[in-house]
């Protein structure tokens, strides 16, 4: 059954766009109705039009400007639709003008205006057939746009006279087509499905007609217009599938880009137009990164919205990364596998609670021992660098075949992921004036005491001494040169302690 509104009469703004006056040209709005045509030969003939006619002129009444425009009056005074006169009758300067001041539509036709009385004729009286011959011109079209997002906006845009048409992601960030689509007086949208039968995004198209047909036609041919985007992800998908270093690049380039994104610099392209590449072989979105974006949407990472970051640290050597691949995205879904220090890493849009569980099963399955980390929920890509430190630092403290999460780390975790192999070097010279009068290690243990603690009633505790032997201590530590009241100060010394002792 069709949509509601199929049945309408057509518009004579639709009969000049996409039905049998294509290619003339209108002066006026063309929103009025068409329920029927009437071919005047002259002025007389007038008496007997019915309000909403398409009045088409020959003979004497088109036979010059005069002609013209005392048609164009008798066409106010019946209320006709419009009115359709050959070329030459009157300039078209004249008939812009004249169209505007008695708000009747002109159009202009350079055929027999008896063979486009008989088009507009057949159209008026069924207007579901005059659409459906649109209908099968665009799905024609689309199936000869083939599996492209870019392509397929843009046979809808061509298609679809008066129609923004714009491929939204599940977070409404456009990927492809104009970014006016959801202007206008009226607007539709269909939602297309991703290959887990999730959404992917959504079609959405806007324009100005007042035809109350013509949005369950645009709605009939965006529903067109889900298949060929359906195989465009498969195919993206199988694309990026067959080589872990393509997915794991297209990773590294959203994360690289997501400074600019979050900084709005990025570009669109030429009239409005955007997608997976504009006419100057540029990224037409947002640069690099919304080029990144199309192609990872394509494949069902998320892009937007809250995600959380995973790391998984292999405890020992493992170097099939398309395996490890295969069995975290079977584990997480649809997310980036990238290779990251001496794991692999990515994110994902669920909680950090649920990608704790699905990391947890996923490292059952590996062929090698591993442990993994989750870092805290951000929003969006522009933060996901931090989760991404959080899920590395958790993964480092974390034991085999156990998950830690970032976010439910205390300070001894965090100071346990440290790298202490790379900082000794750096804790040494922050420490050295201590180190140097320190020979038997009891001033460095007592300041770390101290800074743990928070103060030297409770270090004195921890070491089992007496609080006025720690503040003889802390006399000696601030005698080589440290100010324990400095919080900077304290910090450095907290971690170089920690470094030097670990």
């Amino acid at each position: 059954m069709r949509a509601s509104g199929w049945e309408a009469p057509v518009t004579v703004a639709e009969l000049v766009d996409a039905g049998p006056l294509a290619g003339a040209r209108m002066y006026g709005g063309g929103e009025n109705p068409v329920r029927g045509v009437r071919i005047v030969d002259e002025l007389s003939v007038f008496a007997t039009v019915a309000p909403h006619t398409a009045v088409v002129l020959i003979g004497t009444a088109a036979g010059g400007g005069w002609a013209v425009e005392m048609a164009m009056r008798r066409a106010w005074e019946q209320a006709a639709a419009c009115v359709i006169a050959p070329a030459g009758g009157l300039s078209e300067g004249s008939g812009e003008v004249l169209a505007e001041r008695l708000g009747v539509t002109l159009i202009f036709v350079d055929e027999d205006p008896l063979i486009v009385a008989v088009r507009v004729a057949s159209a008026a009286s069924r207007p579901d057939a005059a659409r459906t011959q649109l209908v099968a011109r665009c799905a024609t079209r689309l199936a000869e746009a083939g599996a492209s997002a870019r392509r397929v906006l843009g046979v809808l845009n061509a298609e679809l006279p008066g129609t923004s048409v714009a491929f939204l992601d599940r977070y409404g960030r456009p990927l492809a087509g104009r970014r006016d689509a959801a202007a206008g007086r009226w607007s539709a949208e269909v939602t297309v499905p991703d290959r887990e039968g999730g959404v992917l995004g959504t079609l959405v198209a806007g324009g100005s007609s007042r035809s109350p047909g013509w949005p369950a036609v645009v709605r009939t041919v965006l529903g067109l217009a889900v298949a060929p985007l359906t195989a465009w992800t498969a195919q993206e998908s199988l694309t990026a599938a067959r080589d872990f270093a393509l997915q794991s690049a297209l990773a590294e380039r959203l994360i690289g880009s997501q400074m600019s994104e979050a900084g709005g610099s990025g570009k669109s392209g030429k009239s409005g137009e955007i997608g997976e590449r504009s006419g100057s072989g540029k990224p037409g979105d947002s640069g690099d990164f919304g080029e990144a974006r199309v192609a990872a949407t394509a494949l069902g990472w998320p892009v937007g919205g809250p995600i959380a970051a995973y790391q998984l640290r292999p405890l020992t050597p493992a170097a099939d990364a398309s395996l490890v691949q295969a069995l975290v995205t079977g584990a997480l879904g649809q997310v980036p596998v990238l290779v990251r220090g001496e794991g692999w890493a990515g994110w994902s849009a669920s909680g950090p609670e649920e990608l704790a569980e699905r990391l947890h099963h996923c490292l059952r399955t590996l062929p090698w021992p591993c442990a993994g980390g989750v870092g805290a929920q951000v929003d969006g890509l522009p933060a996901v660098g931090e989760s991404l430190l959080g899920a590395e630092a958790a993964a480092y403290v974390a034991g085999e075949g156990s998950v830690v999460r970032a976010d439910r780390m205390g300070p001894a975790e965090l100071l346990g992921a440290l790298p202490t192999g790379v900082l000794r070097a750096p804790a040494a010279v922050v420490l050295r004036p201590l180190l140097e009068i320190d020979r038997d290690g009891t001033l460095l243990e007592t300041l770390a005491a101290v800074l743990d603690e928070g103060g030297a009633l409770k270090a004195a505790e921890r070491l089992g001494v007496h609080r006025n032997t720690i503040t003889t201590r802390l006399d000696r530590i601030r005698s080589a040169g440290f100010d324990l009241d400095d919080a900077a100060t304290r910090l450095a010394l907290q971690l170089a302690c920690h470094v030097m002792l670990s």
